[in-house]
């Protein structure tokens, strides 16, 4: 496994993939949560929002850097499809990791807040939460389930928008409900563990789909 996570942060690095959507994250956090001030879930559900479409795109461009041959000749190696697949899995939610300090740390550098520990709690279950389903999307709507690019990149917009904007569907919307206009942290963080429990329900769901049809198909 952690040769094929190596394998796969060589050459996302190398082909520069992740540059579209990191500069996506990045100017959604300038946008979203630069000099805020008050209280800070409202701060980390966009943080979070920024987090989740960036792991989408990030994810349809990590699975995307092999073509067929190339696939087939890692799948060898590595002995199992679903071990490469995990792989990139892996790859996805570490640089997610990555990421979420950024995304945590950011809006108290150029905002106003009282931090206390339930705050950074908070934060890490949104963003996790974010990351888990935006990196199943990404998987789901990959080279992997559809041949064609254009139907994949209209299948993962369908998707985003769905679940940030469909009042009351959890995970995201709802969390991010209950993040939007609360104070206490501290009370907050049942539920959003809840949604964090459901996001990496939909991350194993929408891996296993994939795994499925790759599987047949090859």
């Amino acid at each position: 496994m952690i040769a094929l996570v190596r394998y796969h942060f060589a050459t996302v690095l190398h082909t520069q993939r992740y540059l579209a959507p990191l500069l996506l994250f990045t100017g959604l956090m300038g946008v979203l949560t630069v000099n805020g001030n008050g209280p800070l879930p409202p701060t980390y559900a966009s943080s979070a929002g920024a987090l989740f479409v960036c792991a989408t795109w990030l994810t349809i461009a990590l699975m995307s850097l092999d073509d067929a041959a190339q696939r087939a000749v890692v799948v060898v190696s590595a002995g199992r499809s679903l071990r490469v697949l995990a792989g990139a899995v892996v790859t996805s939610l570490l640089s997610c990791v990555v990421l979420m300090g950024f995304g945590l740390f950011f809006p108290l550098w150029l905002g106003d807040y009282r931090v206390a520990p339930a705050d950074l709690l908070l934060g890490v279950e949104a963003q996790l939460t974010c990351a888990f389903v935006g990196v199943g999307i990404g998987v789901l709507c990959s080279r992997l389930v559809f041949r064609r690019q254009g139907y994949a990149l209209v299948a993962a917009l369908a998707l985003v928008m769905v679940l940030l904007f469909t009042r009351g569907l959890p995970p995201v919307n709802r969390l991010f409900q209950v993040m939007a206009t609360a104070s206490d942290s501290a009370a907050l963080l049942g539920p959003a563990g809840a949604m964090l429990g459901l996001a990496a329900g939909v991350l194993v769901v929408c891996t296993a789909v994939t795994q499925y049809v790759a599987s047949r198909r090859e």
